[in-house]
C-alpha cells in the first residue's frame, strides 16, 4: 500500500518534555516528525498530537508544539490513544483511512495505540525513524510486533515522498530543501 496524503493522517504519540530525553536518537526522532509535520502542512493532511498525562510528563517539546495549532493537541491518561474517549472520537472524526503513527515510547504507547487501529480495521503505517523507546530492543521488539499484527513499518522519507507522489510540483519544492537537509 502506498501512502495518499489525501487518505491519510498523521498520528503523533506523546512527543513530551520529560519523557524524550530518555529516549534513544530523541533528536533524530523530533526531526523527523517535524519533517512529516511540514509536508503535512503543504498536503493538507490532518493532523494530532497526543500527550500523556501533561501535568507529569510535561506538554509537547517546543520544536514539534511550535507546528502544532492548539486543537490538534489532546490529553490521555490511557496509554493507548484510542482508549481514551475523546481522543477515540477526535481520530474517528479525521476521516482518514490511514493514520501515519510516530512518538514514544514505541513498544508502550504508540505500540498499544497501533494494535487498537488495527484491532478496529484501520490500516496504519508506523514510521521507524520517528518511533523510540529508552531501550533499542523495546523498539526492535515492538516494530516487530506492529508489522505481524499487520501495520506497514516506514521512514519520514517514504511518508513524504509518498504523499508527494512526483517531482517539479509547488509542494516537492517546498519541501526538498528539509528532505536534503538533514
Amino acid at each position: 500500500m502506498l501512502l495518499s496524503a489525501h487518505s491519510s493522517a498523521l498520528l503523533l504519540v506523546d512527543l513530551q518534555d520529560r519523557l524524550l530525553p530518555a529516549v534513544l536518537e530523541h533528536d533524530e526522532l523530533v526531526e523527523r516528525c517535524r519533517l512529516m509535520l511540514h509536508a503535512a502542512r503543504c498536503l493538507d493532511v490532518s493532523v494530532l498530537a497526543t500527550e500523556q498525562y501533561p501535568k507529569g510528563l510535561g506538554p509537547t517539546v517546543a520544536p514539534v508544539a511550535e507546528l502544532l495549532r492548539p486543537d490538534e493537541v489532546m490529553a490521555k491518561i490511557a496509554f493507548s490513544a484510542l482508549r481514551d474517549p475523546q481522543v477515540a472520537e477526535r481520530v474517528s472524526m479525521l476521516g482518514r483511512e490511514t493514520l501515519v503513527v510516530a512518538g514514544a515510547e514505541s513498544h508502550v504507547c504508540v505500540l498499544q495505540t497501533v494494535l487498537d487501529l488495527i484491532g478496529r480495521g484501520r490500516k496504519v503505517a508506523v514510521v521507524a525513524d520517528a518511533v523510540g523507546s529508552r531501550r533499542a530492543f523495546d523498539k526492535e521488539t515492538a516494530l516487530v510486533r506492529m508489522r505481524r499484527a499487520g501495520a506497514q513499518v516506514v521512514t519520514a522519507d517514504m511518508v513524504v515522498f509518498e504523499w508527494l507522489e512526483r517531482a517539479g510540483t509547488d509542494d516537492f519544492k517546498a519541501l526538498i530543501p528539509l528532505l536534503r537537509g538533514r
